[in-house]
């Protein structure tokens, strides 16, 4: 077996609704009425989903300068290779997806309503661009969700990465923003989250790691909850 899933990009998986909220605990009524923005959110259907529910969320990924077509070209490829390969790694557990085709289910469901919504409504709230800089003003959201990828790509974006990458994140977040999972894609601990949390630049936030009861990345039951002291009661 392999240790880890080799990428040598971020490749274009997108999740439902359904798992960002087991991702991060989220209930409907927990985000109705406040302002999301999620990050790196790629084809996700995140968006596409909570829109229906009429929640407001804003999707944000460079790939959102695309058109349809090309994104659609890269999905299956990036998506192909994946579902090939993660069975062969050590680093997963099965017990949400059962198999690597029920995964591959998942996934194509939310390319699928991803780029049907994107197609509808692209300026609305898909909007592109690349961490660390964001078009956002100051506190423009409630909450800032991001998955699957500070953190667990350590290995490709390295430490000042993350650090202006949060710097940001929290500058356009006016509630708080949490970040899962902690580990790698070898389901190691990221490199980056004690120093994070030692870093003069975020003395201002509190950091709690909150338990999740989902676990597919081996170690991956966990997601950084960041908020300003005061919010906190620190």
């Amino acid at each position: 077996m392999k240790l880890e899933l080799e990428l040598s990009r971020v490749v274009l998986l997108g999740r439902t609704f359904e798992e960002h909220a087991r991702y991060f605990c989220l209930r409907e009524q927990d985000i109705r009425g406040r302002k999301v923005l999620d990050i790196a959110s790629g084809v996700s259907s995140f968006c596409a989903q909570a829109a229906a529910k009429h929640i407001e969320v804003t999707a944000f990924d460079p790939i959102y300068e695309l058109t349809p077509e090309e994104i659609r070209i890269r999905c299956d490829p990036d998506l192909d290779y994946v579902a090939s390969e993660i069975g062969k790694v050590a680093a997963y557990k099965w017990d949400f997806y059962r198999s690597a085709e029920g995964m591959r289910i998942y996934r194509e469901r939310a390319y699928r309503l991803f780029l049907s919504d994107f197609i509808k409504a692209k300026n609305d709230r898909y909007i592109s661009g690349k961490l660390p800089q964001t078009p956002f003003r100051d506190g423009q959201f409630d909450l800032t969700l991001v998955s699957y990828f500070l953190f667990v790509y350590d290995g490709q974006f390295d430490y000042e990465f993350h650090r202006q990458s949060l710097i940001e994140i929290l500058r356009v977040t006016s509630g708080e923003a949490r970040i899962y999972p902690l580990v790698n894609f070898k389901a190691q601990r990221s490199q980056w989250i004690e120093r994070i949390k030692m870093d003069s630049a975020f003395a201002g936030w509190n950091f709690e790691e909150v338990k999740t009861d989902f676990e597919f990345l081996r170690g991956s039951n966990s997601f950084l909850k960041i908020q300003k002291l005061n919010r906190a009661g620190g």
